[in-house]
């Protein structure tokens, strides 16, 4: 994967951030320059191909999904932002078998073909990826795929389409995951939803009527920590477990208010901010044999926002140990030491940067910040190194927060502001597009899943689809 090594050749010349100070009226424009830092993009701009899908078909009872999952499948392709995607296709196209002279004429480099059957209960998609240069299937497999009506079919189809985007490029897809976030609802209450990466299926996971927020991801995608505050009681971290419903309470054995839960990539630590009486900063523990609190990091400051690196030797966190209003990023190995500094701060000047997620394919951490007392957030990347880390600038319009990595390492969910309002917004670090996902919301930490293509087979499997 080409990375921001060779970023250089990608990066815009100019770096000019329009931002609003808040509380005044006549949106009075200020200039916010972040020093050291390119407007610019994460990977080396490539080579998009020509992808078309021909309208699939079906046989012995298929034919009321095979429509369904071909758009399905076609807009988590087009999502990918990795092809350009052939929408319009002549009749002489449309028939029996594949010409490949002809699709090589409308400049077509790949071609899916599929064809549904009734299976059981279920059904099965038989799907073809043909190389059109070549003029030969590449890769066909058969994928089973539950009744449209099965709360996992669409996932079951996004899954088709990750895994197109393996037989071509060899790397993961973001299709089959979804994203959790906190939504703040007409009443002042704060519950916690989910909706898939496309932008369907929103829905409400909990209902408490008072606080909740800072949703998390287990690595197995089947369960969701996040953080409760009753009425006037401090912070406690729940998670919920999708299979079962059922809903269990972080009890360290410490009293003291939870905050920002993280997962480590076994599935059976948690890291989170505790703060109290005692000891407070950051704490990881075995919650899968209920005990051993580890202190991480901490002191007269607050370290919150803790995140994973893949392998879970390192975290990144945000801290304002150089000052309360100039809050920063730092790494530090999982089980504590020294501290790095890795987001752009510059000695007299304010800086805020928060909410770093680290990539789950490489050594990227995302945040969000701004360089003046006031203005608009940018979500910025850093490429932590062995020495001190390089920043790159995502977004430049508009207010960005609270970003975070999809399971592909290339696209990231925000919580955003534009003119036309606010909500969820997903950015394409290869290419810069970003797309609403979510529309008239206000969000907040937004939070996006590991794939859940095994949960998804898992579950068909124990259905017996």
């Amino acid at each position: 994967m080409r990375v921001v090594n060779r970023i250089h050749l990608l990066t815009v010349t100019a770096l000019l951030l329009g931002c609003l100070l808040p509380g005044r009226s006549g949106a009075q424009e200020v200039r916010d320059t972040f020093p050291g830092i390119r407007l610019g993009l994460i990977y080396e701009a490539g080579f998009a191909p020509v992808l078309a899908i021909k309208p699939f078909t079906s046989r012995f009872g298929g034919g009321g999904v095979a429509s369904p999952a071909e758009a399905i499948i076609a807009r988590g392709l087009r999502y990918s932002n990795r092809f350009t995607m052939l929408d319009s296709l002549p009749a002489s196209l449309l028939g029996e078998g594949v010409d490949y002279r002809l699709w090589d004429q409308l400049g077509t480099t790949w071609l899916l073909t599929g064809q549904v059957e009734a299976l059981g209960e279920g059904y099965v998609l038989v799907l073809a990826l043909h190389d059109v240069v070549y003029g030969e299937v590449r890769e066909q497999d058969r994928f089973i795929l539950p009744d449209p009506v099965s709360e996992h079919f669409r996932m079951a189809v996004h899954r088709v389409s990750d895994r197109v985007v393996e037989w071509i490029f060899d790397e993961p897809g973001m299709a089959a995951s979804r994203i959790a976030f906190s939504r703040v609802l007409a009443d002042g209450s704060i519950e916690v939803f989910v909706v898939d990466s496309d932008g369907e299926n929103l829905r409400r996971i909990t209902n408490k009527g008072t606080i909740s927020k800072s949703p998390t991801w287990h690595p197995s995608g089947d369960r969701l920590a996040y953080v409760h505050y009753p009425d006037w009681e401090a912070g406690k971290i729940h998670e919920l477990d999708f299979r079962t419903g059922r809903v269990r309470m972080l009890d360290p054995g410490r009293e003291g208010q939870q905050v920002t839960p993280a997962y480590h990539p076994n599935g059976r630590e948690i890291a989170f901010g505790l703060f109290g009486h005692n000891r407070t900063g950051l704490f990881s523990y075995d919650w899968e044999l209920d005990c051993c609190l580890v202190h991480i990091q901490g002191g007269r400051w607050e370290d919150i926002s803790p995140t994973y690196s893949p392998d879970g030797s390192r975290i990144a966190f945000n801290s304002n140990r150089l000052g309360t209003n100039i809050p920063q990023i730092y790494v530090v190995s999982s089980r504590g030491g020294q501290a790095d500094l890795i987001s752009p701060y510059t000695p007299g000047m304010a800086g805020y940067f928060t909410s770093p997620d680290w990539s789950p394919t490489g050594n990227r951490v995302a945040f969000h910040g701004r360089i003046q007392r006031f203005g608009r957030y940018q979500i910025l990347v850093a490429e932590v190194a062995a020495r001190g880390a390089r920043v790159l600038q995502l977004t430049a319009d508009g207010d960005n927060q609270d970003p975070s990595w999809a399971p592909d390492g290339r696209h990231l969910v925000f919580a955003g502001e534009r003119s036309f309002g606010y909500g969820l917004f997903v950015v394409d670090a290869a290419t810069g597009r970003i797309r609403t996902l979510v529309s008239n919301v206000r969000v907040q930490n937004p939070e996006w899943s590991p794939s859940l293509a095994e949960s998804v087979e898992r579950a068909l499997r124990e259905s017996g689809s």
